[in-house]
């Protein structure tokens, strides 16, 4: 029990902030329609981030410079997304052993199941 809980607490700060970045780029990509049709047109730092969000570069303004590669950054992001997915079993392994009744939990986990794809239902046109 303490090697799960060491484990998730370092794979968790380690990934933290990659994780953050992700998600509030990704939330600034859904509420933000206007997209960007090359990386060079990025000006603002929001919209940089964006296309490293998408892209996995972070663009330049020298329209001369070489390509980017984004195999070492998407090597990164392959590697948080398997630690995300081990942080999150190591923390429902936590919250079953260690949260007594253990019911608060499972109603949790259902609603977070249920609850988007109520959202999505509800907002198909009909």
């Amino acid at each position: 029990m303490k090697f799960i809980r060491r484990a998730h607490l370092f794979l968790g700060c380690f990934f933290t902030p990659l994780l953050l970045f992700y998600i509030l780029t990704g939330w600034y990509q859904t509420v933000n329609q206007n997209r960007l049709k090359t990386p060079s047109e990025a000006e603002t730092l929001l919209q940089k981030f964006r296309v490293v969000h998408s892209d996995q570069i972070y663009p330049t303004d020298a329209e001369f410079d070489k390509p980017s590669s984004p195999k070492f950054f998407k090597a990164l992001v392959v590697v948080m997304s398997i630690a995300a997915t081990i942080t999150i079993v190591l923390g429902l392994v936590l919250s079953f052993r260690l949260f007594r009744p253990v019911w608060p939990v499972w109603l949790c986990l259902a609603l977070g199941i249920l609850l988007p794809m109520l959202m999505l239902w509800l907002g198909q046109k009909r």
